[in-house]
């Protein structure tokens, strides 16, 4: 089947929120298989331009990442808000939070996005080693279920802050 034009791309990743980062992960690794897992810890220090709702905003969070076959998994724990996690927990408590998908240009798609009467709700630049690479969570749940994702990724993404399992040296 054929996308429409001007649609969204492929979903490359699904995004589970948590309470616990590390538990999540042992459960997925120890029960699931799945992992290992790239950690990283994303703030005001490290990304640039924070928004939540259109204001600017700092938050920090954690994340995991994961292959599953084609698709990334990700794993996400809010460390300090206010952001559309906690808004979320609060909501709905832990489970599947957003689909995400790549993009070229985010500035586009957060234009495409909104003229299609889609607000963004919270976004963030800069997760790259040259600075480069945004993200943009989009209002669809009421249309769609779940919020989605638009990222434009890094030429090169950061070294996760650590792994889990951790490396045996």
């Amino acid at each position: 089947m054929e996308a429409n034009a001007g649609s969204i791309g492929a979903i490359e990743h699904v995004a589970v929120l948590v309470r616990d980062l590390d538990r999540a992960m042992e459960h997925y690794t120890n029960d699931l298989g799945v992992g290992p897992w790239a950690v990283y810890t994303l703030s005001p220090d490290w990304i640039r331009d924070m928004t939540v709702h259109g204001e600017e905003q700092g938050y920090v969070y954690k994340l995991a990442l994961c292959s599953v076959g084609p698709v990334l998994y990700e794993l996400m724990e809010s460390v300090q808000g206010p952001n559309i996690y906690e808004e979320f927990l609060n909501e709905h408590g832990e489970g599947l939070h957003h689909l995400g998908y790549f993009v070229e240009d985010i500035d586009a798609e957060i234009s495409k996005m909104e003229s299609r009467g889609f607000s963004m709700l919270q976004s963030g630049r800069g997760f790259g080693t040259n600075d480069d690479g945004a993200y943009a969570y989009f209002d669809t749940e009421r249309a769609l279920g779940c919020i989605l994702e638009a990222l434009e990724m890094p030429q090169e993404m950061v070294p996760p802050h650590r792994t889990y399992p951790p490396e045996q040296s």
